[in-house]
């Protein structure tokens, strides 16, 4: 499983298969985005894609070659991601989290892991539970 530290980088790495979205566990990311929102996505989509204008809030578009074609596909990204409880968004609480300059982190769960750790195993549990019900593997 993987925890993700940048929406933009995250989702670039899904979209171009260099990442399966079901090997992420979450991603937790600086970006406070609606998916579901056309301004907000307008927004996210014209500054990561390279449209971004100085003084925007998204100063890194690492989105920069991806099709203009393909813009709903990466939406359904984030839409999914958003969907299935993977993305998590600490501006929306209040917090502000640096940039990492390590976006991605593998996390392994044993039962040795787990044993000690009740919130982990609760958690874990209730993925395999979720994730049988939506068939990912």
């Amino acid at each position: 499983m993987k925890i993700g530290t940048s929406l933009s980088r995250c989702v670039r790495d899904i979209y171009e298969g260099k990442v399966d979205i079901y090997d992420v566990l979450v991603i937790i990311a600086r970006t406070n985005v609606d998916p579901y929102n056309d301004d907000h996505w307008t927004s996210l989509w014209q500054g990561y894609a390279g449209g971004g204008r100085i003084g925007s809030p998204y100063s890194h578009p690492e989105w920069d070659g991806i099709p203009a074609g393909d813009e709903d596909q990466v939406r359904g990204i984030i839409q999914q991601l958003h969907d299935s409880g993977k993305l998590h968004q600490p501006r929306q609480y209040g917090a502000h989290p640096p940039r990492m300059n390590h976006y991605w982190y593998d996390a392994i769960l044993t039962p040795e892991n787990l044993q000690d750790n009740t919130v982990a195993k609760d958690a874990w549990d209730t993925y395999k539970v979720a994730a049988k019900l939506s068939n990912v593997r």
